[in-house]
């Protein structure tokens, strides 16, 4: 496994994203203007993406965010969403960052929760998909 961080959108994780959001799960708006400010994490398996998350601070939370946490298919099952949320949670702390949030599917929350983060019963839809926003405090 090799994890690379990139300040752009590269190819690879724009690829993992089309295949998982859009292919698999139907979402239509799935590149957006955050993408500029993020910085993105991409894990290889041998030289094949497998797996991609994007982090950003948003004022409005007055939080840094993680988002777009994505692994293809084939790929599932090998922990490498936890490795992403590892990988993300130690750039933000090195980012001086103390808190971190980010919008979950509701149908993967409980994923999210083994992972220390807890639901802020902020409910919505986005696409036709219930999501719901998690918060974890970081050390």
């Amino acid at each position: 496994m090799d994890i690379k961080l990139y300040e752009q959108l590269p190819e690879d994780a724009k690829y993992i994203r089309r295949n998982v959001f859009i292919e698999e799960q139907g979402f239509e708006n799935e590149f957006d203007d955050i993408d500029d400010m993020s910085t993105h994490i991409l894990i290889y398996e041998s030289s094949d993406p497998v797996a991609t998350c994007r982090l950003y601070y948003n004022d409005e939370r007055q939080s840094f965010v993680i988002g777009r946490i994505a692994v293809l298919k084939k790929f599932r099952g090998k922990n490498y969403g936890v490795e992403l949320i590892k990988m993300a949670e130690q750039e933000i702390v090195k980012m001086q960052g103390k808190t971190v949030h980010l919008s979950a599917q509701v149908r993967v929350s409980e994923f999210y929760k083994k992972n220390g983060y807890i639901a802020l019963d902020e409910v919505y839809v986005d696409e036709g998909c219930l999501h719901v926003w998690m918060k974890k405090e970081l050390r």
